[in-house]
């Protein structure tokens, strides 16, 4: 995917998924995070993370909103959090978000 395509345009507001993600990757029960801009009716788009925990950790959605509102601007928090086994990879180990957008 390229970087056009890697940012996500939520109300005529730009939110850049590595920035999304940097915050998350700081929290310590996660593993690793792919952001992605989803369909949103009001907005045109909203910001999606997909998580993969560290082993044997539980962690809520709300944690993870509670977390980045505390670093992020209101509309770059994500307002939907999917917790994942593993993120699909290229062979190359790049996360494919095109997949995770699609699925």
């Amino acid at each position: 995917m390229d970087r056009k395509k890697d940012m996500i345009n939520r109300g005529g507001e730009k939110v850049y998924s590595v920035e999304v993600e940097n915050v998350i990757y700081t929290h310590p029960k996660v593993l690793e995070v792919a952001v992605v801009g989803i369909p949103d009716e009001i907005f045109g788009e909203m910001v999606k993370a997909f998580i993969v925990t560290k082993e044997n950790i539980v962690l809520e959605k709300d944690e993870i909103i509670e977390f980045t509102s505390k670093q992020l601007a209101s509309y770059k928090v994500p307002k939907e959090i999917e917790f994942v086994s593993e993120l699909p990879r290229n062979p190359g180990g790049k996360a494919l978000k095109n997949r995770l957008k699609n699925a």
